[in-house]
């Protein structure tokens, strides 16, 4: 897909996801999210050329000046990711996000080590994550799943499931318990 077309699929997914959008014109202007995408999806193509990491790094700095938002421009992202109110969003550089999915403000998808190849979560398709939400390292959250409001998730979460708490325990969409935290789930069914 050409730059200008996920551009403009960027800006629409954030037309239809947010009710109080006036116009396209209003979310091309005025958005953070939207700008911070944009942004991100001219670093990461820098920083897969040789040559111009330092400069992909720079302008990933100076955007998360302007619209407080931090997305590493190694990060990987699918399409249509609408970030909401975005201040104090941080997304790491080995973080992976699907596609249609909704970021709120303070969502932090980050490392917990520094050794590691893979360091930072990967997120499914069409996932919520909540305001203040933390995923923290190499942990995957399954497609259709949503995380909490100030939910920290250090392990992985199924798709279909929706994970509260701190640590975060979850259970599948209309189950009316908690899944106890030690119980294995096989990462195939994540997906």
């Amino acid at each position: 897909m050409k730059l200008f077309s996920l551009l403009r699929e960027d800006l629409l997914a954030a037309r239809s996801q947010d009710p109080a959008a006036t116009s396209t014109a209003e979310v091309a202007l005025l958005y953070s999210g939207v700008h911070a995408l944009w942004m991100y999806r001219l670093t990461h193509v820098l920083w897969q050329r040789p040559g111009t990491k330092g400069i992909a790094r720079l302008l990933s700095q100076v955007t998360r000046t302007f619209t407080g938002i931090g997305i590493h421009p190694g990060a990987s992202i699918g399409h249509r990711l609408f970030i909401d109110h975005g201040t104090g969003v941080v997304v790491g550089e080995t973080a992976v996000i699907g596609d249609d999915v909704v970021i709120y403000q303070g969502v932090t998808l980050g490392g917990k080590a520094t050794n590691e190849k893979m360091r930072h979560p990967s997120i499914g398709n069409r996932v919520m994550l909540g305001s203040g939400a933390k995923v923290l390292g190499p942990v995957t959250i399954g497609s259709d799943s949503a995380v909490g409001a100030n939910a920290v998730v250090v392990t992985d979460i199924p798709g279909g499931a929706i994970a509260v708490g701190i640590p975060a325990h979850w259970r599948f969409r209309g189950a009316k318990e908690a899944v106890p935290r030690d119980v294995f789930i096989d990462p195939v069914l994540l997906t």
